[in-house]
């Protein structure tokens, strides 16, 4: 039987963890998705100064995903069994060195040569993370400390907008405005590197902030659990890949990812050449000013669909209303004769929904699948999610140098967050238990 985890000592120590260790790693996934995606805010500039054209971008974009995806696994493993604040440490500072190493590229094979690497660097933090969860937060906390996580993505990229908008403006120490994004944003992985070795213990016995009552429940609550999944087996990967909700599952993220990972890199380009169509004046600074509000609106996003789908139970028709808003107001801020107004409102309105999904989603594997098909799973999902990065990200970059414009751009994307929520809407899920109030 789990240990009581309403007595006092559990109330402290899930108290103690949450406080001590989501602050840093929210931190974390911060800068590790601002680094990734900081190239779609200094692509304005770079693009000019390199004389890249847009194939070339949409490829260095992707190849993030192609080193991302060799290392996922081997990632998971070494927290696992070696040590997570070392392999952390490791991610960060080279990762964040490879971002930095972006202001250096001057030819398309060096671009492609530190996007690579880039992936490669961070390939092990997001699985890692999660393994970490379960070496620190019980079955009942781990779902709303990733869901506090998920934060980060929106934030990062708010973050990101404001800031390399500013940066984009300097030409200190002879490099221009683009390159000190990548320095700028990339410094603050070393750093982080460089201090989780002293802030960030490997297991709860490492935990000097925990009193040895509070580190007994926790660590015979965690023990308890692992056992109560050894006994109830676990399904081979050969046997999860037979059943039909994970391949709709699978291709549901995939089709959306197609549309999501794209439009994260790609909105600051399309944002410029929708104000341009609307005979609005901005330079690449007032640019990224204009995604702000787009980001801000997917922060609100995460919050509400967790609430929401939490207080009703449902997660797939919660999941489905957020892929297809988001299609659906993608596809309306495309169409001709609008003034910048009300393309900038359909914009705001599809960050929103873009955002909304994400949280439910990651329930979705728990309710359509047994526990043990669920963990295998859920690898593969993610591994599919990720493939959608360089497969779309590269096809937008081959259709703007076929000709393509803004809107026809954002109109693919809209039709892949829309085919997303068909594949969705189709996983036989039961309903789960509403929360409180």
């Amino acid at each position: 039987m789990t240990p009581d985890a309403d007595d006092p000592a559990a109330r402290a120590a899930r108290r103690k963890v949450a406080a001590r260790l989501l602050p840093l790693l929210l931190a974390m996934y911060v800068v590790a998705y601002l680094d990734r995606a900081n190239l779609g805010f200094a692509k304005l500039q770079m693009q000019t100064a390199l004389g890249f054209p847009d194939d070339v971008m949409g490829w260095g974009i992707g190849l993030f995903f192609a080193g991302y995806l060799l290392l996922e696994v081997p990632g998971a493993l070494l927290v696992e069994h070696w040590s997570a604040r070392k392999w952390f440490a490791r991610i960060l500072v080279t990762w964040g060195l490879c971002s930095m190493a972006t202001a250096l590229v001057t030819t398309p094979g060096q671009f492609y040569a530190v996007r690579v690497l880039l992936g490669l660097a961070e390939a092990g933090f997001f699985p890692g993370v999660i393994v970490y969860f379960t070496h620190w937060f019980p079955r009942r906390d781990r779902a709303k400390a990733l869901a506090g996580m998920l934060l980060a993505v929106p934030a990062s990229l708010a973050l990101g907008a404001g800031a390399s908008r500013e940066l984009l403006r300097q030409d200190w120490l002879g490099l221009a405005g683009w390159q000190w994004v990548f320095v700028a944003e990339g410094a603050p992985a070393v750093l982080l590197g460089l201090a989780v070795p002293f802030l960030l213990p490997d297991r709860p016995k490492d935990a000097r902030w925990l009193t040895p009552a509070e580190r007994e429940w926790l660590d015979r609550t965690l023990a308890a659990e692992r056992q109560e999944a050894a006994a109830a087996g676990a399904a081979s990967v050969g046997q999860a890949l037979r059943l039909p909700a994970v391949w709709l599952l699978a291709a549901g993220i995939f089709c959306t990812n197609l549309g999501g990972y794209a439009l994260a890199f790609w909105l600051p380009t399309a944002v410029k050449g929708l104000l341009a169509a609307t005979g609005t004046a901005a330079d690449d600074g007032d640019v990224l000013l204009w995604t702000l509000p787009v980001y801000l609106c997917g922060m609100a996003a995460v919050v509400l669909s967790g609430r929401s789908s939490d207080r009703s139970g449902d997660r797939k028709w919660h999941c489905v209303a957020g892929q297809v808003g988001a299609g659906a107001c993608l596809a309306l801020s495309a169409a001709p004769g609008q003034p910048w107004g009300a393309v900038f409102g359909w914009l705001c309105l599809a960050g929103f929904w873009a955002y909304f999904w994400i949280a439910p989603y990651w329930v979705l594997p728990t309710l359509a699948l047994s526990s043990s098909a669920a963990a295998v799973a859920v690898g593969a999902i993610n591994m599919t999610a990720n493939l959608a990065g360089l497969v779309g990200n590269a096809a937008v970059g081959e259709l703007r140098a076929a000709g393509l414009g803004d809107a026809g751009c954002l109109l693919v994307l809209a039709g892949c967050y829309a085919l997303g929520g068909v594949f969705v809407g189709r996983v036989p899920v039961r309903r789960d238990r509403p929360g409180p109030g």
